[in-house]
Formats: C-alpha cells, structure tokens, sequence
C-alpha cells in the first residue's frame, strides 16, 4: 500500500458544521459521504453512526458494510499537512506489517492510497476495532508497558522515509512560555483570579523552577547522548483499546516523533500511575499508584532486549515531573482551564504532585531493584 500525498487542491474544503450533544461538532454531509466512501472498495453499506469521539474538529463515522465494520475519519484542519501524514501512515503500515495490535488502515480503490485527498480535505479508513478503555488493573497496566516495549522494540531500527519530527517536553520553550502567559489568560478567564495573583504568581514560579531544575537534572544525566529512535509520544489509556487485560489496538500516531525512548516511557509510566479524583481537583491525592507505576515498568522489561538500564531507571522520575508540568501548563495557558477544571485549582493540585515526586524520586528510581 502506498502513502504518498499528492500536491493538496485549492477548493475549498467540503464540510458542514453541525451539533452533537450539545456541542459544535464538525460532521460530514451527504455529498461528501457519498462521494468519498466511493473511493473505497467496501461493498455495500448497511450502516452509518456517528462516533463523537476525539477533536470536534475531525467528524469520525463508523461504517458497517457487507465486508465489515470501518471508520471513517476527515482529518482537522491544522493536522492534514499531507506529508505529515504520509510520515504516520507508514509507520503505520510498517508496524502493522509486523503483527503490533493497531487499526489497519483501508487503501483506496483505485491506487491502495492510505490516504484520500479530496477538495483540500484528507480522510482516512481504518478497521473498526471493538474494544474497552483501561480498567485500572495491574495486569492491564503491564501489558501496555509490554505493548510500548514492542512498539520500541520494532521501531529500534527503522527509517523513515518522511522526515520525523523533533522536540518532546523535555526543556521545551513551549513550557517556558505558556508558564508567562498563565497569569494574564486567568486574569481573562477567571475574575477571582485577579484577587488570587499573589497565588497564581507563586505556584507559577514554582512549577517553573521545578520544571526547570528536573530538566537540568536530565540534561546531567546524559540524556543527550542516548541513541535516538521514533516514539508513540502520546502513550496514555485514551490511546488504546483493551480486550480485558489485554491490549487489542494502540491508536494516535500522530504525536510519533524521533526522540530517547525514555521520554516515551516516563510518559507512559506517569499516564498509568497518577491518580485523579472526579472533577475537584483539590480531591486529587498527591502520589501516584505505585503499585502501577511498577508494574507498568516490569512489563517493559519483560520484552526480550527492551530491559531498562540503570540510567534509565534514574532519569524517568524527574522527565515525569517535567511530563506533568507540561501537559498542565499549556491547555491552561490557552484556555485557563484544563478539561472542566478551572486553572488555578489544577495548577495547585500539579504543585502537590510535583513536590511528592521530587520528595520520592530516589525511591521510585529504584523500584525495579526489589
């Protein structure tokens, strides 16, 4: 199957805005369904459903055809730079090659493209894969870590064709910016927030220094001189699907990039250990599940030549601290809000968890060695 993109048309994109739930929701029209479900080798339809899941701004459907269930994605704006996806698709198609549990994607009729450009728009057809989200488990904890280590494992020594790209959260200017912008976008947002400065000023600067000082920390431990490969860069339960404790798909290549593998899997360790608590954040505890935080990393482990080394094991807690730091920091720098949850209570809870993980950070570090 080929995935290259042709030179993106100057109409304009065929879409319609519309409703769900509630919420403004880009959905397909007609026309447009008709049109690109003709470009794929499907048989006949038998049923189409909305599935309101993910961006606002990408529509999904599933399809039940006579050859089986699909979904059929049109891609944001924003997220179609076609050579981008090119980059996805094949790393897609090159892991799919290799047996790892993902969405296969559906060619086209006419050339087995696994992407359809069409009036400056760009869909794409997976498999529908039937699954359930992460139960919390340690046994479903473990094989997502078993899951990571074979997604690095297989990509260890893969080229790509389409340039990667570069950067995590690992000491981003990003982070370092959408701190300074906190307290004008609440002061905006949030009208208490005015009386609360002295507040918002003071948890900002502390989870600048933080952020800060754990990168420094990584910097000295040598993370620069690691080899490099491609990582998930997104690897959280949202992006998987479950068949009991099992992984069935892992979903989301587009945050894909050339990175250490570790910052791939502190990430992973810290999605599968922090604890939450409903929609208050001050109810939220300040340590994470331990016992998933463990098991999570016994998992990678126990893929054959994906054992982490000793360095590893050191530098994950504090690219953990900079993980949590930076994907609080700049939803709520853009909105001053994270998900429902106003930003200053969500920044003082992140300061919580913050300070547990500097005050625990050796004895996480070693928890592989009992």
């Amino acid at each position: 199957m080929t995935q290259f993109p042709s030179h993106p048309q100057s109409q304009p994109g065929g879409v319609s805005s519309g409703s769900s739930g509630g919420r403004d929701r880009d959905r397909f029209d007609a026309f447009e369904l008709a049109i690109v479900m003709s470009h794929f080798d499907v048989g006949a339809i038998e049923a189409i459903q909305e599935f309101p899941r993910g961006s606002r701004r990408a529509p999904k459907l599933i399809i039940r055809a006579e050859s089986g269930l699909y979904l059929l994605k049109r891609r944001a704006k924003g997220k179609d730079d076609p050579f981008k996806v090119a980059f996805c698709h094949a790393l897609q198609l090159y892991l799919a090659s290799r047996q790892f549990p993902l969405p296969h994607l559906i060619g086209t009729r006419k050339d087995n493209n696994s992407m359809l450009q069409w009036k400056g728009a760009i869909y794409e057809l997976f498999e529908f894969i039937k699954g359930t989200s992460y139960d919390n488990s340690l046994e479903a904890t473990a094989d997502a870590g078993k899951s990571l280590a074979l997604f690095h494992k297989l990509l260890a020594e893969y080229q790509p064709e389409y340039e990667p790209p570069q950067g995590s959260y690992h000491a981003a200017r990003s982070v370092a910016a959408s701190m300074e912008a906190i307290p004008a976008t609440l002061a905006k947002v949030e009208p208490k927030s005015v009386e609360q400065a002295g507040k918002v000023g003071e948890v900002v600067q502390f989870l600048h220094s933080s952020y800060n000082a754990a990168a420094m920390k990584v910097n000295e431990m040598g993370l620069s001189d690691w080899p490099m490969q491609i990582v998930h860069s997104d690897w959280h339960p949202g992006n998987m699907l479950f068949r009991g404790t099992r992984v069935v798909a892992v979903i989301d290549y587009d945050a894909a990039r050339i990175q250490q593998r570790v910052i791939d899997i502190a990430n992973g360790a810290l999605q599968f250990s922090i604890i939450g608590g409903g929609d208050d954040p001050a109810q939220w505890p300040d340590y994470i599940d331990e016992s998933r935080f463990k098991r999570f990393l016994r998992g990678y482990d126990a893929v054959p030549n994906c054992v982490l080394s000793r360095a590893e094991l050191r530098i994950i807690p504090h690219l953990m601290i900079e993980a949590l730091i930076a994907e609080s920091v700049i939803p709520i720098a853009a909105t001053g809000s994270f998900a429902r949850m106003e930003g200053i209570g969500f920044l003082l809870m992140v300061e919580r968890k913050v300070r547990w993980l500097q005050a625990h950070a050796d004895a996480l570090a070693s928890v592989l060695e009992h």
